[in-house]
């Protein structure tokens, strides 16, 4: 359906860390230590160096920033191919396999769904109500807000309060879905569905012709609601720690 090495730069690039650098083709991020996407290292290409002395520099580059050592290896793409071999001899093990699924932009938007350029006061009520961990749901907010542009945040309300969110990413022809959220109390409603496809359809507006999305492989509710909305599996990872 798609190779990941060609939709792996855009994932990262659509959900910045507030701290990034490179060794070669491995990509170094750093935040609060919450979102692992951005507290790892992506090794998307060859690394400038010697393979053992490039995971010992992420080691020192993840512990220095008070994150421990992690590396996001995604079926097919990481580099070189025996690392996750030469991760495990190191006594590292993969955890928290996230499934990546595509599927069509376009379609029919819903009325009831407010589309905006950045994230306003009521999108953030839901997103910090739904957050469980503040220090987590803190470092997710600003992570949605360096989003580059165009970023679309979209936002459902409930006899006057906001309900449910989500949010989107635009580049390379894609539309990345991000943050999608629904307050407790609104749950099983299909509010979700609606502020999906709201994004969806305002994505293909700004030139995407496919989105990606990414759900924890375990998480059977959310697949079915995307695998309804045409959305298929496409690749996954998973995240390699001690």
């Amino acid at each position: 359906m798609i190779d990941p090495a060609r939709l792996e730069p855009l994932a990262d690039d659509a959900w910045p860390a507030r701290e990034r650098a490179a060794l070669g083709g491995w990509r170094l991020n750093a935040a609060s230590g919450h979102s692992m996407r951005i507290n790892a290292c992506w090794p998307l290409g060859a690394p400038d160096r010697d393979v053992d002395e490039a995971i010992t520099a992420v080691e020192a580059w993840l512990l220095q920033r008070g994150l421990p050592p992690r590396f996001k290896l995604t079926d097919g793409t990481f580099a070189p191919a025996d690392l996750d071999r030469r991760l495990a001899a190191r006594g590292y093990a993969p955890t928290k396999e996230t499934l990546v699924m595509l599927g069509p932009a376009g379609g029919q938007g819903s009325d009831r769904v407010v589309v905006s350029t950045t994230p306003d006061d009521a999108f953030e009520q839901v997103f910090t109500a739904t957050a469980g961990d503040p220090e987590d749901g803190r470092e997710r907010l600003e992570t949605l807000r360096r989003i580059p542009a165009p970023a679309r945040f979209a936002r459902l309300d409930v006899d006057g309060g906001p309900a449910a969110i989500g949010a989107s990413a635009i580049g390379g022809g894609f539309a990345g879905i991000f943050g999608m959220r629904t307050a407790p109390a609104h749950r099983r409603q299909g509010l979700a569905r609606l502020v999906l496809r709201a994004l969806l359809s305002e994505a293909s507006t700004l030139g995407a012709e496919q989105a990606w999305l990414q759900v924890e492989a375990d998480n059977a509710p959310a697949i079915a609601l995307y695998a309804d909305e045409g959305f298929e599996p496409a690749y996954r990872y998973r995240y390699w720690a001690r």
